[in-house]
């Protein structure tokens, strides 16, 4: 009998053999792979945009804190009438750019080396808070001003007690003078503490030379009638009248050689012109 089918032998099975390929099968695994390369690049995408938006904001915060600062500055000269060239340093706090879309600045620090308010010089350091950044009135300002003996002798120089000068030995200023006894002149030291009280000055005396004689304070009213009495007494100095109206005195110590007086300042002083204006005692 023929063998007229015959039988393929069987494949060498250390043979290479092709592949055969199904009909669709790449296509479909195409769109399988597809969906999960986009899923795994979104997040990149997004990270990008992150990083993008964050530069941004580095960007813009740097830009504010180069500009604000100066607008601040340039406004507080204008309004208190200070030369243009006065040295005035400006601090933002916080994060700026909030702040500005807000519409007002949390807080804003000013300070200056030297800077006369109505006769008055010394050094500056105010603390402003809620400064609107289109102008108007502040939610309020605090700070010192610190002056020097001269200046300190300026300030009780309207006192009915003789001073020619005064000397600053924390906590305590000894002011040096002279009155009159039957035409001759005596010289008078008194030495006194100095504070604030209902926004005046106010001086303590603790000591008192009178013609290079230590007299007990007890005893001066006997010895120099009613001169003696006012020396022994403290005795409140109105200054109002030589800082701004919208400028109350707070507070007064003696400390490292300056006097250092706290100050409390009307919110309302960035817009009123009155109260930019130099103060008036009552008395």
């Amino acid at each position: 009998m023929s063998d007229d089918n015959h039988t393929l032998p069987y494949p060498d099975a250390n043979g290479e053999h092709p592949t055969l390929v199904v009909p669709g099968a790449a296509a479909t695994q195409e769109a399988t792979e597809e969906p999960k390369r986009a899923r795994k690049r979104w997040p990149w995408i997004l990270l990008a945009v992150v990083v993008v938006l964050a530069a941004l904001v580095v960007v813009g915060e740097l830009v504010a804190r180069a500009v604000v600062p100066g607008m601040v500055r340039a406004t507080v000269i204008e309004e208190l009438g200070l030369s243009s060239d006065q040295q005035l340093d400006v601090d933002v706090e916080g994060i700026l750019l909030p702040q500005l879309v807000g519409g007002t600045l949390d807080t804003v620090h000013l300070a200056s080396d030297s800077v006369s308010l109505e006769g008055v010089t010394g050094a500056v350091d105010v603390t402003a808070t809620g400064v609107p950044v289109g102008g108007g009135d502040l939610a309020g300002a605090s700070g010192t001003i610190r002056i020097d003996e001269a200046e300190f002798t300026s300030l009780i120089a309207e006192t009915e007690l003789p001073v020619d000068s005064v000397a600053f030995e924390a906590p305590n200023a000894t002011l040096s003078g002279s009155f009159s006894v039957f035409g001759a002149d005596v010289p008078l030291s008194l030495t006194f503490t100095p504070g604030a009280v209902e926004g005046e000055l106010e001086l303590t005396p603790v000591a008192v030379t009178v013609g290079g004689i230590d007299i007990d304070l007890d005893d001066a009213g006997s010895v120099f009638g009613s001169l003696g009495e006012g020396l022994t007494q403290p005795q409140q100095v109105c200054i109002a009248d030589q800082l701004p109206a919208g400028v109350t005195l707070a507070g007064l110590e003696i400390v490292d050689g300056s006097a250092v007086i706290d100050i409390d300042v009307d919110g309302a002083i960035a817009t009123d012109p009155t109260l930019q204006a130099k103060g008036v005692c009552s008395r």
